[in-house]
């Protein structure tokens, strides 16, 4: 070989200089494409591994050069925008063989399908092929029996969780912090099984950080920008248990292996959500023999080889969905939801006859249905989610079942109220837990036990007669203008008293009564009007509701909050003060930081609420 075009991935696995100094060549002229300089440019200038190889490996090429062992020159034109876009399609490989056909030379690549192309085209390949080596990350060595994650950071010493859900020590596993020298070996170790090892998945390939997933590790991997240091997370399973296990009851067992077509499975982080998934997935797999398949990003449960492990094709799990149901598997776990859209695919394929199995994150047993409740017709739910399980400490504490019926909601005494409302109660006993209905536009999720304590003033007040506060303020609302001071009290569950400023009495009462009574007749109960009387601004802390959109995040804090300035905290830790709009909500872009913080503080449990400002 006298001339020698070597493509990008020859380049970084540092083939040219290796062949050169194992063979027996005179002189050979190097000729490196100028696209594959533009690859390791970019590369680089992301903070991959591979761009600062392969611009050693051309500084190696030059001092070689130096000592007289070869030429080396830089031909052929740059990707234009076009070829960037679609590099995956060959387009920037198209331009290293046709660089290497006009100078007459040897392609030299790394990779088959460059290889066989050339081949076909009449071109001179010198393909290597790279023996990969198993061998196990040295990450792997930090982990014992017990150990369900741990958490290295540059220029900080490493840290481990250690025990089960539950019983979990967060400790120092050694004394002498990691450089980022250090860090940087394990990522290029990681990214190199992920390249070569079957088993291994690259899931996440972002800049400023990637997800791999290596057999039971589910690796995550952040870098600047995204962070402000190099950081590497391993987390995996430390317990690997059958349904059997659990102790479950006769009746639940039942349940699940003859009716339950719509599982929640939920709890908080670290709570034992996915072992009891994957202790599901094998009853039904080899005890029921059904078929199942799972919808995972990244791919990290550990389960048997007779269930297929689906990722988000094309970076899309509508994608998936739309091959699963062709499949027609028996089961589908969808782990996780999290997005508008994880919802509402797993809807979609519960409603098509696919008996779906999901994983929420949530800190009540209520909270799974509610999240859902929130995103579909209420009339659907019990067709989609028939049975809620709740994980806490690696046990089943709660089993929810979900009934529609058409009934006055509990708390609410006129018979012309009757509505449809789903019931949801206590799968062992019975109990009616939840009652979800709508109430004016509003979709309301009653806690049958729960009366409301938090607010000294309002302590003998129950959740139905705050519901109906609310919904009568709306209604006053969007008859006085926006300034105007308006209090609404139930006073009873038949009555409750309106309170404005004299001059607006008028309006709100109408022509001959008119208006009050059509107010009255949308609630369900008589109203009074009475002046109103200046009140301090009630500095009590409220739970706000959050709307995703495609878009942004909306922080619905009620229409009667509208146009006023709110403090909002995350756990009780002050976040950001804003101002409302007319209708009461805050917005945020989404992939801005505050955005990020809420997101972040919602999957970990925390109550994100708001405090008026005087």
């Amino acid at each position: 070989m006298k001339a020698i075009v070597p493509d990008t991935s020859a380049v970084i696995i540092g083939a040219v200089s290796e062949l050169i100094e194992n063979g027996d060549f005179d002189y050979p002229e190097i000729i490196v494409p100028e696209a594959v300089v533009c690859e390791l440019e970019h590369q680089a200038n992301a903070n991959r591994t591979e761009g600062r190889k392969g611009l050693e490996e051309l500084k190696k090429l030059q001092f070689m050069q130096d000592d007289g062992e070869l030429a080396i020159s830089f031909k052929g034109k740059r990707p234009t925008n076009y070829d960037i876009r679609y590099a995956k399609s060959g387009e920037i490989d198209s331009i290293i063989r046709d660089l290497a056909k006009s100078e007459f030379a040897t392609l030299v690549t790394n990779d088959k399908v460059q290889a066989e192309v050339a081949k076909a085209q009449g071109i001179p390949v010198h393909y290597v092929k790279q023996e990969y080596k198993e061998k196990s990350l040295s990450i792997e060595r930090l982990f014992d029996d017990e150990t369900m994650s741990i958490h290295l950071k540059e220029n900080v010493a490493p840290m481990a969780k250690k025990g089960i859900p539950g019983h979990i020590d967060f400790v120092k596993l050694e004394k002498k912090p990691y450089s980022y020298s250090q860090l940087s070996d394990i990522v290029e170790e990681i990214l190199e099984k992920a390249k070569n090892d079957p088993k291994t998945y690259l899931e996440s390939d972002k800049e400023g950080s990637f997800v791999v997933q290596s057999r039971e590790y589910r690796i995550s991997i952040a870098y600047p920008p995204f962070s402000e240091a190099l950081e590497i997370t391993a987390v995996r399973p430390v317990a690997n248990i059958s349904l059997d296990e659990y102790n479950l009851s006769d009746k639940l067992l039942e349940r699940i292996r003859t009716s339950a077509e719509g599982i929640l499975i939920s709890g908080s982080p670290g709570a034992g959500k996915s072992t009891f998934v994957q202790a599901i997935a094998k009853y039904y797999s080899s005890k029921l023999n059904k078929i199942v398949k799972t919808m995972e990003s990244p791919r990290d449960l550990q389960l048997p080889d007779d269930i297929t492990q689906y990722a988000p094709l094309e970076g899309s799990m509508e994608n998936t969905a739309d091959v699963l149901l062709l499949v027609r598997p028996d089961y589908t776990i969808y782990d996780e939801l999290r997005k508008n859209t994880d919802f509402s695919i797993f809807a979609d394929m519960r409603l098509a006859g696919v008996g779906m199995i999901g994983v929420v994150h949530a800190t009540r047993p209520i909270d799974a249905i509610q999240r859902i409740a929130s995103r579909v017709e209420l009339g659907v739910i019990p067709s989609i989610v028939d049975t809620s399980i709740y994980i806490e400490n690696g046990k089943v504490t709660s089993v929810y079942e979900t009934k529609m019926t058409v009934k006055v909601p509990s708390g609410m005494k006129e018979a012309d109220l009757a509505r449809p409302v789903i019931e949801v109660r206590d799968f062992e006993t019975g109990k009616l837990k939840n009652e979800i209905y709508t109430y004016g536009e509003q979709t309301i999720v009653m806690d049958m036990d729960l009366v409301n304590g938090g607010n000294p003033q309002e302590k003998n007040k129950s959740s139905v007669d705050l519901i109906a506060e609310k919904e009568i303020l709306r209604k006053i609302k969007r008859i006085l203008p926006k300034k105007a001071k308006v209090e609404v009290e139930v006073i009873s569950p038949d009555r409750a008293n309106i309170y404005i400023p004299d001059q607006y009495i008028p309006k709100i009462i109408g022509k001959n009564g008119k208006r009050i009574a059509e107010i009255e007749q949308d609630i369900g109960i008589s109203l009074g009007v009475e002046i109103i009387e200046e009140k301090p601004v009630d500095k009590t802390p409220f739970e706000v509701d959050i709307i995703h959109t495609r878009k942004q995040m909306i922080l619905d804090l009620g229409r009667e909050n509208g146009r006023k300035d709110f403090d909002i905290k995350i756990d009780g830790q002050y976040l950001f003060t804003a101002t409302t709009s007319k209708k009461g909500e805050i917005k945020i872009k989404n992939g801005n930081e505050l955005s990020d913080l809420i997101l972040e503080a919602i999957e970990m449990g925390l109550e994100i609420t708001a405090v008026q400002k005087q």
